[in-house]
């Protein structure tokens, strides 16, 4: 019997490992090996690092999901990606090189999720519960919107500025699930994403976190992912 690819997720900004928690369940049920590490997101290099360093402790091929910025952090990981089979992206950020978060996000309005984002004074970005809950989150129980607000970890600003090198996706097979409903990332920025990465596409009816208002679906296509690659 063939062991199945491993399987990482990676959270985004304002979340946390937690935040995959209900699809972690899922396939884990399925019979796959599934990491959901913390990530710093002290900047893109210390979140690839991270990365890497889980990447390092896979035994054989893996899967790779990323949320949001999330997208970032898996893209950034260029040509030289040991270990990994497949790429999948939840509502995540896929830039191509030379592209940034800022610029990218500075060619229209602010998000309805982004449009309170507030800076500490150690320049790290946070969101207000009221945009967290009620558009971030906008189709989650709200109890439970605001205990992920309560555990939400701030963005360095620098991540904003970073620019892409050369993105993993154009070297890995990938899979993309857009969130029709998104308050965070346009759809629209989603669905473009998806296509010129050549993704196999998917799209739901869903806020920005859809791992965790629609576990089942995110956990069938990163299953699906790990059926496709090779073992």
């Amino acid at each position: 019997m063939t062991t199945p690819p491993n399987i990482v997720l990676v959270h985004g900004a304002w979340a946390d490992g937690s935040s995959w928690s209900s699809v972690v369940e899922r396939l884990q049920a399925g019979g796959f090996h599934v990491t959901a590490p913390q990530f710093p997101l002290t900047s893109l290099a210390d979140d690839v690092a991270r990365l890497r360093q889980v990447l390092d402790f896979q035994d054989g091929p893996t899967v790779v999901a990323g949320h949001s910025y999330g997208g970032q952090i898996i893209t950034a990981l260029g040509t030289d990606a040991p270990n990994v089979a497949g790429l999948v992206y939840i509502a995540a950020f896929g830039l191509d090189q030379g592209e940034s978060l800022g610029a990218l996000l500075s060619q229209g309005p602010p998000t309805p999720a982004l449009a309170h984002l507030f800076t500490d004074k150690q320049g790290f970005g946070w969101l207000s519960e009221d945009d967290f809950v009620n558009h971030f989150a906008a189709d989650v129980d709200p109890v439970r919107a605001r205990v992920m607000y309560a555990v939400q970890q701030a963005l360095a600003g620098s991540a904003f500025t970073d620019v892409m090198g050369v993105p993993a996706w154009k070297s890995q097979p990938c899979w993309y699930l857009v969130a029709s409903n998104d308050e965070a990332i346009p759809p629209a920025a989603e669905r473009q994403f998806a296509k010129r990465m050549g993704a196999t596409t998917v799209e739901i009816p869903s806020s920005h976190v859809a791992m965790v208002s629609h576990p089942d679906k995110v956990a069938r296509l990163i299953e699906s992912a790990a059926q496709a690659v090779p073992a």
